[in-house]
């Protein structure tokens, strides 16, 4: 059974800086493509970064480009999401989510499993 926990959330001022962390078991990670979503409140659950497999292959949402970075260590089974010059709109529900396949992909239909969410709250 895949499991997906994410941590590494909290409260934080505009222009801070937070490390999400999304710990994987149940499959062999180093296979799959992972992605970032988040969700905030009354709002639909958006792309905000992903990766490929081997790491190689990174995109993001416009609105982060510059401020977030993905990474993943595979031997740990753990993808990153490095969060600079966090901004009151970044306030959000983060999670992470697998593929079934190794590319990287912004669309949440080509994610197959979830974990359960992280929140960030950025004060101004």
């Amino acid at each position: 059974q895949v499991q997906l926990v994410e941590s590494g959330g909290g409260l934080v001022q505009a222009g801070g800086s937070l490390r999400l962390a999304c710990v994987a078991s149940g499959r062999t990670f180093s296979n799959y493509g992972m992605g970032w979503f988040r969700q905030a409140p009354g709002k639909e659950r958006e792309f905000v970064a992903t990766i490929s497999y081997s790491g190689r292959i990174t995109s993001y949402t416009d609105s982060v480009k510059g401020r977030f970075t993905i990474s993943r260590d595979n031997a740990k089974n753990t993808v990153y999401l490095q969060m600079n010059s966090l901004k009151p709109e970044d306030t959000a529900l983060y999670f992470c989510a697998v593929r079934d396949v190794g590319s990287s992909s912004q669309y949440l239909r080509d994610y197959h499993y979830w974990g359960q969410g992280t929140q960030v709250t950025i004060s101004s």
